[in-house]
């Protein structure tokens, strides 16, 4: 099929609609790419409602070590962080790469249990990314001039990747937790050494063509890659000229590598910083969406109200379960509202019996009116 073509049916697929209060535009988008079949890329497009056009964020999801999670994954998993980067006066696109979400084709990131396989991952998902800024070029209220990438764990690597051949307009990229480690499903190391040193040569290779600035951050408790892993990282891929301002934290939560996803008041200042001084994006914040206005259940206590104030302002699809005695259980960015629905029992059901499903998306469900 022509690219003209595959314009044509991404533009046939997009759904659009204003997010809360009017003040951003949200989109289910396919993108074009023949690898990918007849459906391309899933991907979600959040931007400012005004004019524009507004930079692109490319924003590159990380991949679960079990293989059979990848399907499940959705692009409303990051819906938060694309809304930090509209805010900022992006238009944040999260795609998911061939084998992750409903993205067609063959999933072609493998990297265990050798080095040679880094390059062809590299090829494999910077085509993906690649096809995605294709995509975006010449969209209204969208400019790929200024643009930067963002990626968390194996969408930082990727992300540091398409630096290293940098597509036109590319200014800067920031790595959340970057890296891949060779692990089994349950999440134990295979050969960890061995994956140490390839990722560590990887990041020398792409070092030493990459001039793009970008911006690191890794947590000290990251279970993936700790502080010395990072340190052996961030200066072979700086031996050889590339540019990386690493920013090493002190632990967070339970895990570290999950900066990106859970840790969004930590790391706004720090990107903040970082997108200043190039003088990319706002320097005045754009408001965040409204949240519903519903009213909290009745019998939560403190942290269940706490809970519940955060679903409201948490993106589709999404739901929230209490049990009459205050246990609660909230789910947020997944594929559909019936699931999310159908997850938050069973979440809530590790804590009490009898929950029931309060509110689905932005409206009370039917047995809670």
């Amino acid at each position: 099929m022509k690219r003209a073509a595959w314009l044509a049916l991404a533009l046939a697929l997009a759904a659009t609609w204003p997010a809360a209060a009017q003040d951003y535009i949200r989109e289910d988008l396919r993108i074009p790419l023949a690898a990918a079949g007849p459906g391309g890329l899933e991907a979600l497009l959040i931007r400012p409602a005004g004019v524009g056009p507004y930079p692109l964020a490319l924003i590159s999801h990380g991949s679960p070590p079990d293989p059979q999670e990848r399907p499940k994954m959705s692009p409303y998993g990051l819906y938060r962080q694309a809304i930090e980067f509209a805010r900022r006066g992006f238009a944040a696109l999260v795609v998911m790469r061939r084998g992750y979400g409903e993205s067609g084709g063959v999933y072609a990131e493998r990297t265990c249990c050798s080095p040679e396989r880094y390059s062809n991952s590299f090829q494999a998902t910077s085509t993906d990314l690649r096809a995605a800024i294709a995509a975006m070029k010449g969209r209204a209220g969208v400019t790929t001039q200024g643009m930067i990438a963002v990626g968390t764990s194996a969408g930082g690597l990727a992300s540091v990747a398409l630096a290293a051949d940098p597509p036109p307009g590319l200014a800067a990229v920031i790595n959340f937790a970057g890296g891949r480690r060779w692990r089994k499903a349950d999440g134990s190391n295979i050969q960890a050494a061995a994956s140490e040193s390839a990722l560590v040569n990887a990041y020398k290779t792409l070092g030493a063509s990459a001039r793009t600035p970008t911006l690191w951050l890794y947590a000290a408790d990251d279970s993936y890659f700790g502080p010395e892993l990072v340190r052996r990282m961030h200066d072979a891929f700086t031996a050889g000229g590339g540019r990386a301002q690493l920013i090493s934290l002190p632990a967070f939560g339970d895990d570290g590598h999950y900066l990106f996803s859970r840790g969004i008041p930590t790391w706004t200042p720090l990107v903040d910083d970082f997108l200043r001084e190039r003088n990319l994006g706002r320097r005045e914040l754009l408001p965040p969406p409204a949240p519903a206005q519903l009213p909290s259940p009745p019998r939560l206590g403190a942290d269940g109200r706490a809970g519940f104030a955060n679903y409201l302002s948490a993106g589709p699809h999404k739901a929230f379960a209490v049990s009459p005695k205050g246990s609660w259980a909230s789910r947020s960015g997944l594929r559909s509202a019936d699931e999310a629905r159908a997850k938050v029992l069973e979440t809530c059901s590790n804590y009490a019996p009898d929950c029931t499903v309060y509110a689905v998306d932005d409206a009370l469900a039917d047995s809670a009116r």
